[in-house]
């Protein structure tokens, strides 16, 4: 069996990669634009993709922070949000690493909280570090499961 020592700044660094996805689920949760940017690198990529597919809608792969902040904030405008972050396990390789979690996604209207859409979902992230900060450098969003009514997504 692998040597199971950790290092006290591999526990530093797993916290503040944890931390990035807490910042990442409260900026969207508290449509919050600065603390939702502080979560991605630059050049960061975002393809929710296989999640969208099976929800029945299609969502393009965004590219760069400021496009998927952007994105972010339009398709989110009229949904209220809870993430709820689960079961990280984290890897380094070298300045990188890679994080899979789970991210339980309630949405509903913002007018009318009687209809909901809640997604289980499995998030492969890649994370650098940046000005000292562990960001979200490419996030891949699988869907586990989902329930409800999806168009709550779909007709904002």
């Amino acid at each position: 069996m692998e040597n199971q020592t950790t290092t006290m700044q591999e526990v530093v660094n797993k916290f503040a990669i944890t931390e990035t996805l807490y910042r990442f689920a409260a900026g969207l949760d508290q449509k919050n634009l600065e603390l939702l940017s502080s979560a991605f690198a630059t050049d960061a990529i975002s393809d929710f993709r296989p999640a969208g597919k099976k929800a029945g809608f299609e969502y393009p792969v965004l590219e760069g922070r400021e496009t998927i902040v952007n994105a972010l904030r339009g398709s989110l405008s009229k949904i209220d949000t809870t993430h709820s972050i689960s079961n990280p396990l984290i890897s380094f390789n070298g300045e990188e690493a890679k994080l899979d979690v789970l991210v339980e996604a309630q949405h509903v209207p913002t007018l009318d909280h009687t209809k909901y859409y809640l997604m289980k979902n499995r998030y492969d992230v890649k994370l650098i570090k940046e000005n000292e900060n562990w960001v979200i450098k490419h996030v891949i969003i699988d869907n586990v499961w989902r329930t409800g009514d999806s168009t709550v997504l779909t007709d904002i």
